[in-house]
């Protein structure tokens, strides 16, 4: 069995399915069919189905003109037919896996996907992880779910894998083709199989000798980038008192040839993996007795830089003789990084939420977001304003929370009275630095 599907996966008569729809899914589709496969795309929003199949794009950085094609070709179609899933011949799932209140893994998509699958599970199917999560879930959490409802065992009767997604919207650099893709499998078996379907889709497969391995993989890479995000955050506050700009320092330090890479401070984390990854580790690392200090206060020290944040505006607001409650704010950029249109876990959501609750009144603008929607945590019910000099003007504070290149930062300092800059946007702007508050 096992040669026969790896058979069907190379000459590309494999149906691929995926589930879960969005900034991980749809470009995994759409890779998947550029590279000659059959995709069946899955996910529990209708309204999304429905924009697909009318070849819509929800994500700004996927052309709706790409899934007009991919339509076309006759090699996608995506459905809320749960009961479906036992159609594809690998199943690739890409659901969330967020952190609870008590920052502590959220395992309800994986288990309720992974239940949907067993209860259509069939001989020959593979079925592979791309939702990041801590080492020993796939294995842990998905095998005992699938063997007991399916009453078939893995190895056997069908194939487990784990393949981390790496996908950073906005990129220009690399793509879900060109970015290598790490895989680990429960066996052999199941390893052979799960290279062989993203062979089909992406230019380089990196096999590794497990699911705890990719597993591992994945969270070191976002554990690495969250503990020196941490490090130059908190040095931007110690600098900060000493009247030292951060980002001098940066640029200065990088002019240094080997054994330094440069890490940007900002208003706090944003994007699914980072703010959240981290935490996953440090929780499944007490069940082996163990803490994971860099991880905890590198969570501590990114957590409060939306605070810092706010009390450096409060500082602004009190020098200018204007009191926080009662004053108008601007954000400028709801998504959690430049030029995307991505709001998950942005910080600029808790900024405005912070600033609320002191009392401020306040509007957002985002050119790649017009609007709010309601998410796990947020329903701000809010519209992104035009940029007129009438209407910087009639605000107490402008703070640029998100540095989109569309901007322009000379005629938004020349027309707002106080300009707070958590990411060193302004650094170019000639005129009127006074109003200038680096944050």
């Amino acid at each position: 069995m096992h040669k026969e599907i790896l058979e069907k996966i190379r000459s590309h008569q494999a149906l691929v399915g995926v589930v879960g729809l969005g900034y991980v899914g749809l470009p995994l589709v759409r890779e998947f069919t550029t590279g000659g496969c059959s995709v069946l795309g899955f996910d529990i929003d209708p309204e999304k189905v429905q924009k697909l199949m009318d070849g819509q794009s929800y994500i700004e950085h996927i052309a709706s003109q790409t899934v007009q094609t991919m339509v076309d070709s006759g090699k996608f179609q995506a459905t809320t037919d749960f009961d479906r899933l036992g159609e594809p011949d690998a199943i690739l799932i890409c659901v969330p896996t967020p952190l609870t209140k008590m920052r502590e893994p959220d395992m309800t998509y994986i288990e309720k996907t992974t239940a949907a699958i067993a209860k259509t599970l069939r001989k020959g199917q593979l079925i592979v992880l791309e939702s990041t999560t801590y080492p020993g879930t796939t294995r842990e959490v998905m095998l005992p779910i699938l063997e007991k409802a399916s009453g078939l065992s893995v190895g056997q009767d069908f194939y487990l894998a784990f393949s981390p997604e790496r996908e950073d919207p906005g990129r220009k650099d690399y793509t879900t083709k060109t970015i290598p893709k790490v895989v680990g499998g429960y066996d052999k078996p199941s390893l052979e199989l799960a290279t062989a379907i993203y062979e089909c889709a992406v230019d380089t497969v990196v096999p590794v000798s497990s699911c705890e391995a990719a597993e591992a993989a994945k969270i070191l890479e976002n554990t690495y980038r969250c503990v020196n995000i941490a490090l130059v955050n908190e040095l931007k506050v110690l600098f900060d008192r000493m009247n030292i700009d951060v980002w001098e320092v940066i640029r200065a330090a990088s002019t240094k040839p080997f054994g330094f890479t440069a890490f940007y401070p900002g208003p706090g984390l944003g994007g699914h993996c980072i703010p959240i990854d981290p935490f996953y580790l440090s929780w499944k690392a007490r069940e082996y007795g163990m803490a994971t200090r860099f991880i905890e206060l590198a969570g501590e020290i990114n957590v409060s830089m939306p605070h810092f944040v706010i009390h450096k505006t409060m500082e602004s607001l009190n020098e200018a003789g204007k009191a926080m409650k009662g004053s108008k704010i601007l954000v400028l950029g709801l998504a959690y990084k430049k030029d995307v249109d991505d709001v998950r876990e942005s910080p600029s959501l808790e900024l405005i939420e912070l600033l609320k609750q002191r009392g401020a009144k306040v509007d957002y603008n985002d050119p790649h977001v017009p609007r709010t929607h309601k998410m796990r945590e947020y329903d701000l019910k809010m519209t992104s304003v035009k940029l007129t000099p009438e209407k910087l003007a009639s605000y107490d504070a402008v703070l640029i929370s998100t540095d989109h290149s569309s901007y322009d930062y000379d005629f938004i300092v020349q027309n707002s009275q106080l300009v707070i800059d958590t990411r060193n946007a302004t650094k170019n702007v000639k005129t009127g630095r006074k109003k200038i508050v680096k944050a």
